[in-house]
Formats: C-alpha cells, structure tokens, sequence
C-alpha cells in the first residue's frame, strides 16, 4: 500500500525548500523507503511525498528527527482514506484563540487563580471535571452580561472557518465539541460554519451566574462518547474521522479517532497524538488530508 508523508511550512519559514525536501527524502530512504516525486498541495507552503516499503510510525520519527531544525509540521499514513468525514474539534484553545472561562474570571476578578488551574487542567495534572467545578465555582454572582463581554474578546484561530467549510463541502459532519460553555459553542458554530455543537451549560438565575454547571458535564469521555455516537449516526467506522485539541481532556477523543491531532497541544496530548501542529494553522488538517490549496472554501 502508498504511504504519503506530508510536509507542511508554518511561520517564520519562507517556505518549503530543496534542502528541507533533501532532508526528508533522506529520511525515508534510511527506514529503506522507495520515495517517488513531491507532490505540492500549496505551493512552498504543503507538498505530499509518496514512498512505499517503510512502517508509517518509522518514517514520520525519522522525518521528524531530520526536519527538526526547521518549522514544519509533517504526518506520514497511508494514502487510502486519509480524507475525514467526520470533524470533531475542541473549541477553546484550538477552534478559537482563547479559554473563555479564564475571560469571565477576569470579569469576576479571579482570572490568575482560574488560569492557573486551567493550565494545570490542560496539561493532566488535575482531573478536569473536579477542576472545572471549582473554577466556575469561583464565578458565583457574577452578572450573565460578563458572557456577553466575553464573547467580544474571542478570535477565531487561523485557519478555523477555511477547514469546517472545506470538510463540509466535501461531505463531512462537522463537530464541536467543548468542554467550555454552551453560550460561547453556539456562537462559534454559527460563526464558523459547524453542522453541530455539544458542551457545558452554565447555570444563570436572576442573570447571575450561580457557580455551577448543569449535569452533565462533558468531560474527556463526554467527548469520546460523542465522537463515537456521531460516527454511529452517520454509519462511519472511527477510521473514517478526525479530532483535534489542544488539552488532556481531549486526549481520549483524539486516541479513538482515525486520525487524531494535537493542536499546539499540551505535553500530555502532543506526546500522545497521531499527528501535531506545532507551527501552521488549522489549514494544516486540510494538507494532512491532501486537500490542495485550490480546493479550500476562504
């Protein structure tokens, strides 16, 4: 079977290059690949590199190891069906460009100590769901216009709305799936172009926040149980679809998907995922899956 090992430039790189090229076909041909010719999904900027006779897992750790010095995200796979056509994303961090529950704790006056958790949340130390508790715990009596006021700080990641509507033009299920707030994935969905959007509700009465969080929450196994309940409504096998976070409670919807990618992803997850974007954009999704530059949807 072809294997396809994917090079994608991110910044401050003017590009891909010959020696970059060089650098990763010496690599493949060390785990005793046969390489044919690049293929360019963009131009300078994405190429695929077809090779046969070596391991995936063997040719990516070696092209990783070789193009270390330079800001290249890269995937190595089989060619036969790498395009997904199921999109599961995680919303704060990766979709957009900020933790919202951090923002409202700015408006209450407790960002550092909520930050501080969250970051340890991310990174694995602390188990989410207890976390998650106790940050929004800290939001009691806060006034529900901070949603609001939140809500004009978020930015899209780049390359967010050029991915979804790619994938769903093609005739892939788009997904959102947060453990953030409700509020907040309703919003970004309608923005962004999602077919769907799932995540935690926050509980308001007499537009106050309360501190808590109605049940259920969703959790790293929320979201493991909705990548698999989606793929069963849509009669897909897990092969056929893609998730891509940046935190530890996204880790297991990441471990079950067909290709699972760490998106500036904390140490846990960006050790554990199939893939990373380390450097580029979101659009980097799209050339792991061959899609050309040509065929996005800006």
């Amino acid at each position: 079977m072809q294997q396809i090992l994917t090079l994608v430039a991110g910044p401050p790189a003017r590009g891909i290059d010959n020696s970059m090229l060089a650098a990763a076909c010496a690599a493949l041909a060390r785990e005793g690949a046969s390489v044919g010719a690049p293929l360019w999904l963009a131009e300078r900027a994405a190429l695929d590199l077809p090779f046969e006779a070596a391991a995936p897992a063997r040719a990516q750790a070696a092209a990783t190891a070789a193009l270390a010095a330079w800001p290249i995200d890269l995937l190595a796979q089989p060619c036969e069906g790498r395009r997904k056509r199921l999109l599961l994303a995680d919303m704060d961090s990766t979709i957009i460009t900020l933790e919202t529950l951090d923002e409202l704790a700015d408006f209450a006056g407790v960002k550092d100590k909520v930050a501080a958790l969250t970051e340890r949340s991310m990174r694995g130390e602390l188990d989410f769901e207890t976390t998650l508790l106790e940050r929004v715990a800290m939001l009691r009596g806060l006034s529900a216009s901070a949603l609001e006021r939140t809500w004009q700080r978020v930015a899209l990641t780049k390359g967010a709305s050029t991915l979804v509507r790619t994938m769903r033009k093609a005739g892939a299920f788009t997904a959102l799936i947060s453990g953030g707030f409700s509020y907040f994935s309703h919003r970004v969905r309608e923005l962004v172009g999602f077919d769907h959007d799932e995540a935690n509700r926050l509980e308001v009465a007499d537009g106050r926040l309360t501190g808590r969080v109605l049940p259920p929450v969703m959790d790293a196994a929320g979201k493991r149980a909705t990548l698999e309940r989606l793929a069963r409504e849509h009669a897909l096998p897990l092969a056929a679809t893609l998730a891509v976070g940046d935190g530890a409670n996204d880790l297991a919807m990441i471990a079950a998907a067909g290709l699972g990618v760490a998106y500036r992803g904390k140490p846990p997850l960006a050790a554990a995922a199939r893939a990373r974007v380390d450097h580029g954009d979101l659009t980097a999704l799209l050339y792991f899956q061959g899609y050309r530059a040509e065929e996005f949807v800006i």
